[in-house]
């Protein structure tokens, strides 16, 4: 049995060991005429649109969000950062918004999980107890995958799939290569945050490279045989960057299986590639809290029930966003504040004694083809036999032709996100 499976097998144990307490102790402090009391862990998109919807639900509920950074820097629409079409500063968002509707935001950084007792332990050493926890940690990058790339390998060949330093990095890169260079970019296989996130990028960056460097071209190094809207985005950049964009699937030498950053060098089965810039983007896998918790299952992330996102492996512990496994949702800012929200109602039911709602969960994902075109990928969801599918695509599907207004929808859709998630 594998370290992480032992964690979780003894947690398991002692879970089952506190079930009875844990429910005592709930009615002991509703007796008692104390404030529920609701910790979040990890402030993206999934955290605080669940504190801010649950201190919306119930006003009464002491709702106290924890993350490291006092500033959050959204992932949706930094492709654009990469092309100077937006600054990096227009992505960050503070804790303000939080702090005016009523939750308590504490910057620090979750150092572990005491199920047993409740509680999470905070780096500088303090605790908070809670009634309910939610982790929303994201994603960690698994580097060492391909050989030789590490975060040391990241400084010269940027993967940029968390945005910030990482995105301002390639950026950088982009602007000092001459003409008739080549860039890659390496797409993983397996789960993912923002499945078209990297087609994106590669249209994007061949729009640049089409007006400052038109003898340039971009490699698209893809470890999967397909990727979301394949057909719409090949006709795209068959109709605006003729021949400056290359998609190599596996079996043409697409995985990548080892880099050597001192001369840039991609190695793959179909033999050795030096290219001027190299994005390389890792698998990835739910951020470490999860996992040292014993959160995550044998296969790396973590099962949660459905209709309440309830761990399946922790009591009163719910799981949301990219780090839990949701059906068919696709990983993404869109999909982690349905989930959210869904998991605010469920809890706030929860702690008044009432059935958790019905599953009702959506997402839609823009990719820009072009700063001025783009398509939205969209989806409804719903639990069958147990499981989270997708029942239906709404009006406007992805099936239509991309069209200028799906820019702007775009740009529109992240001003409301940003407002719904962060009260900014």
């Amino acid at each position: 049995m594998g370290v992480m499976r032992r964690r979780a097998f003894l947690r398991l144990g002692a879970s089952a060991a506190v079930g009875t307490l844990a429910a005592h102790r709930t009615r002991s402090a509703a007796a008692a005429g104390r404030r529920a009391r609701v910790v979040i862990a990890g402030g993206g998109f999934a955290g605080s649109c669940c504190a801010l919807e649950l201190k919306r639900l119930r006003p009464a509920t002491e709702v106290t969000l924890v993350d490291g950074d006092s500033r959050y820097v959204t992932c949706p629409l930094s492709n654009e950062v990469l092309v100077g079409a937006r600054s990096l500063e227009s992505l960050g968002v503070a804790r303000a918004g939080l702090q005016r509707a009523g939750v308590r935001f504490v910057h620090a950084r979750v150092a572990a999980i005491e199920a047993q007792q409740r509680r999470v332990r905070l780096q500088p050493g303090t605790a908070l107890a809670y009634d309910k926890l939610v982790v929303a940690p994201g994603i960690r990058l698994l580097f060492g995958k391909p050989e030789g790339y590490d975060e040391r390998a990241a400084e010269r060949m940027p993967h940029a799939w968390l945005a910030g330093a990482q995105t301002e990095r390639l950026a950088l890169q982009l602007q000092t290569i001459s003409d008739g260079a080549t860039l890659a970019i390496s797409v993983p296989g397996g789960l993912m945050r923002c499945p078209p996130g990297p087609y994106e990028r590669a249209s994007l960056i061949a729009g640049w490279l089409k007006q400052h460097r038109p003898r340039s071209k971009v490699l698209i190094f893809d470890a999967n045989n397909h990727f979301p809207r394949q057909d719409v985005f090949t006709a795209a950049w068959q109709q605006l960057y003729p021949g400056m964009i290359e998609w190599i699937p596996p079996a043409e030498g697409g995985a990548l299986t080892r880099v050597d950053i001192r001369t840039r060098t991609l190695y793959s089965e179909s033999g050795a590639h030096r290219v001027a810039v190299a994005n390389i983007i890792p698998p990835q896998a739910p951020g470490l809290l999860a996992a040292e918790a014993g959160l995550a299952s044998g296969h790396g992330w973590c099962p949660v029930r459905p209709a309440s996102f309830e761990s399946e492996l922790l009591p009163d512990v719910h799981v949301i966003g990219d780090a839990c496994i949701a059906g068919a949702m696709p990983k993404s800012a869109s999909a982690a504040r349905s989930q959210a929200l869904q998991c605010a109602a469920a809890i706030a039911a929860g702690l008044d004694g009432r059935p958790a709602p019905a599953l009702a969960l959506d997402s839609v994902c823009y990719s820009l083809l072009s700063l001025e075109s783009a398509i939205a990928m969209r989806g409804s969801f719903a639990l069958e036999d147990g499981e989270i599918r997708q029942v239906q695509r709404t009006a406007g599907a992805p099936d239509q032709p991309p069209l200028p207004a799906a820019a702007r929808e775009a740009a529109d859709w992240y001003a409301r996100i940003r407002s719904e998630c962060f009260a900014a």
